[in-house]
């Protein structure tokens, strides 16, 4: 059993993405971001940086008591670690995964948040921060098509935790001003994610939970 702390966010998303592709029995216990929930002395004990994702896994491989883990990258690692699944024992194509898992993080997913917080979140307009975003969103989202050009997936040729952790952060596109039809690779790669019944599944439990 796994128990899921989690919000029905990008980051949330990307272990739910994952579990039902693996089939994972797992437990969802929602954080209520709005009420602060994660600044709760029971959560900062599992993720100290007072974000979600975070998880405890009730049976790690290693035989020991719980073990608590946060950061969605880092969960993501873990997971296909302990179940052998979504990342390639190849040694390329597992490092070209890994490559794309880090610019999720570090990257697509930071300027995106920001893309949103000022175009959507922001007390008052800053028409430079709105800028700065907007074009490292493109800029972004020209080097993920320029992936999928070459490959049907992230990695390489199978689907990853590269792809489960970049996914979320496309489904909110129009938001972030940006029209899929210019990014034709990735407007492919988004809607053969998008239709995989364990990405249904996911987004199902967002609505559930």
């Amino acid at each position: 059993m796994i128990d899921l702390y989690y919000a029905p966010t990008p980051n949330g998303h990307k272990i739910t993405l994952f579990l039902e592709e693996t089939g994972l029995d797992y437990a969802i216990h929602r954080i209520d971001i709005g009420k602060g929930d994660q600044f709760q002395p029971a959560f900062l004990a599992i993720s100290p940086n007072n974000k979600i994702p975070a998880i405890i896994d009730n049976h790690p491989l290693d035989g020991g008591g719980p073990l608590s883990l946060f950061e969605s990258g880092e969960i993501l690692l873990y997971l296909a670690e302990k179940t052998n699944e979504l990342l390639s024992k190849d040694l390329r194509e597992r490092v070209h995964t890994l490559q794309w898992l880090f610019w999720q993080v570090g990257g697509f997913g930071p300027m995106l948040g920001q893309n949103h917080h000022f175009n959507h979140f922001a007390p008052q307009p800053v028409p430079y921060a709105i800028e700065r975003y907007q074009v490292e969103t493109q800029r972004l989202y020209g080097v993920l098509n320029k992936q999928l050009e070459k490959t049907p997936w992230l990695g390489g040729n199978e689907y990853s935790i590269a792809d489960i952790a970049t996914y979320p952060w496309t489904v909110s596109h129009e938001r972030q001003r940006i029209n899929l039809e210019h990014f034709p690779a990735v407007q492919n790669w988004f809607e053969r994610i998008r239709s995989r019944p364990a990405t249904e599944r996911a987004y199902e439990k967002a609505q559930q939970n």
